[in-house]
């Protein structure tokens, strides 16, 4: 798993949920050498969101990444606001740089996370305490589901 996270961790913390089930190791964009990336079945990718976008860091990657042929991956983000449209907007950069390279998108997954940004630091932050212990349980349950979907196949 590629995680870029590092405001309030939030993301890692859901991507050290989903690593948990799927004995995964977390790494960062600037700990991956983009070749080695073709020895693994399954890679996840995520960050936070910023400006409805996955970070910049994990973008580039993306980008860099040399083209495969039926590679899996799964997104997943942590955001200040999630609904089904705004995760599908939010997420549209990463899949559609993902998609061009050859990756078959498995399945996404977003939950609230805890955001000072702007102005907000100003007012005590967004979404404190965020995720939860409910938005990992959902993380674990996303993993789970995910693990069978790519076994299946």
């Amino acid at each position: 798993m590629i995680v870029s996270s590092y405001h309030h961790k939030s993301t890692e913390k859901v991507a050290r949920v989903i690593a948990g089930v799927l004995d995964a190791q977390i790494r960062t964009p600037g700990q991956i050498c983009p070749e080695e990336l073709q020895e693994y079945t399954l890679i996840g990718f995520g960050s936070g969101i910023y400006d409805a976008r996955h970070h910049a860091d994990l973008l580039d990657l993306a980008d860099a990444l040399p083209p495969v042929t039926d590679k899996k991956a799964f997104i997943f983000s942590t955001s200040s606001m999630v609904n089904d449209d705004k995760v599908a907007k939010d997420h549209s950069a990463l899949r559609g740089k993902l998609q061009s390279k050859g990756y078959m998108i498995v399945d996404e997954f977003s939950c609230r996370g805890f955001n000072t940004n702007s102005f907000l630091r100003y007012f005590g932050g967004m979404n404190k305490g965020r995720p939860n212990a409910v938005d990992l349980r959902h993380a674990e349950e996303f993993a789970v589901n995910l693990r069978q979907k790519v076994d299946s196949r």
